[in-house]
């Protein structure tokens, strides 16, 4: 065995210990019928394998789903079927609510619901188990019980109708449809019998029905809420009420639930068929995508759902005792949640820019004096400056440097600008140099020993020897040239030079 097969073993033996003790007998205190009573067939809790109950050996369905034939069943519908053109108010009532026939009649309707999903439950099971001798992939591609109980009833033998059928696109998505059609042109199963197609019609017929008479028990108890539970209608509305009440099992049971399991309520499984886009959000339920939290952006909704939840807690307690009939709390709730809405939804304030106090101390003097003077001028505006920034009148102007756009020279170096001169230098404003820096200058121009050319101006590739065309090689002298030229400025233009030849005129 490899070291991998060996990792999977230990796995598999360690989940099975887990599943063995995650619920040990005594731990759920809810051994009665309300802890059951919350529970959907969307929400029903995954029943382990070994478990189940097999119904493929049933002979009708019928046998095992006897809620639609009981007398239970159909008195509550009877009784609905009278109630429902009657409208009642709640000063009407005499006596303690719990009394009252109609609230019985709700409270009765509300388990019922809860019963149906169970029964539909079986129904599903029945009817997988029935049709995966047809179409056993079906199961995993169409997750959703009634969905599944369309499709089937939908199909039957021919598995051909999933091309082009609109009845099927009415149930299900086009991206499921394809997923569908396509494992069916390769599924491996059989061809079912006329008595095991009858049974399956019969099922699917049950289920529907009873989903229908489930669908006028919530409009019923829909029409009903404002005599039921007011504050509770208020904030969520008639209709997202009767649905967490339904599905609670009534409104005594809901006032027990917590808001965090109250917000879970109508959860859906997520639909997870190939490269399907409809894919539900987790943990959200009727409160989520009801009207109050649906106004608002979809970033602020999950926080909404839970405040909804918080406060659609303490309205059915409220109605649970009766209190408040005529929904001042309901009222006064959803206010409070509006201004909670309103207030997420504003934007952050504005930081104001505050000015800097004045200064408290009062203004210096000015310093003055010729050094003061002296250093005004120095530190004054040059004429150059002066000419960079004069601008000319309607002209554009060139930056002076790329990287630095909008910088221009003004009318420096213009035609224009006005003056025929170059500007002079200010020697108020010129550079100082100290008396020490003007030794060193002065002794790096002295030369001792010869003339170099490293501070000359003379160029540095002259060279003391010459090609002539007679001698060939010859050394001369670079510099003759120019001693010479001073030579001859010496004996003429010095200030000790005299005229060296003067003709004197003889006197007649």
């Amino acid at each position: 065995m490899s070291l991998a097969d060996e990792l999977l073993a230990d796995l598999e033996e360690a989940g099975d210990e887990g599943e063995d003790g995650l619920y040990p007998e005594g731990e759920d205190g809810d051994s009665d019928g309300e802890a059951s009573q919350g529970r959907t067939a969307g929400g029903l809790e995954d029943i382990p394998e070994e478990m189940e109950v097999d119904y493929s050996k049933a002979d009708s369905v019928a046998a095992i789903a006897k809620l639609r034939n009981s007398k239970q069943f159909s008195d509550i519908m009877e009784k609905i079927s009278a109630y429902v053109g009657k409208q009642r108010k709640i000063s009407e009532v005499s006596g303690p609510m719990e009394a009252d026939p109609e609230y019985r009649l709700i409270v009765a309707a509300n388990n019922l619901t809860v019963e149906i999903d169970n029964e539909l439950n079986i129904i599903h099971k029945f009817t997988r188990d029935k049709y995966s001798k047809r179409f056993p992939e079906l199961e995993s591609l169409v997750p959703d019980s009634l969905d599944y109980i369309r499709t089937v009833k939908e199909l039957g033998n021919n598995l051909e109708k999933c091309k082009n059928n609109e009845t099927l696109q009415q149930i299900l998505t086009n991206a499921t449809i394809m997923v569908v059609s396509v494992t069916a042109s390769t599924t491996q199963g059989s061809l079912l019998n006329e008595f095991e197609l009858k049974q399956l019609e019969e099922s699917c017929d049950m289920a529907l029905e009873l989903n229908q008479s489930k669908h006028r028990i919530y409009e019923y108890v829909e029409s009903r809420m404002s005599f039921i539970a007011p504050n509770l209608s208020i904030i969520v509305g008639a209709s997202t009420a009767a649905k967490i009440m339904g599905i609670a099992g009534g409104l005594t049971n809901l006032s027990k639930m917590p808001a965090c399991n109250l917000m879970l309520l109508g959860a859906q499984r997520r639909t997870l068929s190939g490269f399907s886009s409809t894919s539900l959000l987790p943990h959200t339920g009727f409160i989520y995508h009801c009207d109050v939290v649906q106004t608002l952006p979809p970033d602020l909704r999950r926080k909404a759902a839970r405040l909804v939840s918080a406060k659609c807690t303490l309205a059915s307690r409220v109605d649970s005792f009766h209190e408040s009939s005529d929904g001042k709390v309901g009222y006064d709730l959803k206010e409070e949640i509006e201004r909670k809405f309103d207030k997420w939804q504003e934007p952050p304030p504005v930081k104001q820019v505050k000015p800097l106090p004045a200064p408290l101390d009062g203004q210096r003097k000015k310093r003055g004096g010729r050094r003061y003077r002296k250093m005004k001028e120095r530190l004054g505006l040059t004429e150059i400056r002066k000419h960079a920034n004069r601008m000319t009148f309607a002209e554009i102007e060139d930056d002076a440097y790329q990287e630095d756009l909008g910088f221009s020279l003004g009318q420096l170096g213009k035609s224009g600008s006005g003056r025929v001169r170059q500007a002079q230098v200010n020697d108020a404003t010129k550079a100082r140099i100290s008396k020490s820096l003007q030794r060193t200058l002065q002794k790096q121009s002295m030369t001792y020993g010869g003339k170099s050319t490293v501070r000359d101006r003379s160029s540095g590739t002259s060279s003391s020897v010459a090609f002539t065309p007679l001698q060939g090689l010859e050394i001369v002298n670079p510099q003759a040239a120019e001693k010479k030229v001073a030579e001859a400025n010496q004996k003429y233009f010095s200030n000790m030079a005299e005229f060296l030849k003067v003709k004197k005129e003889s006197k007649k």
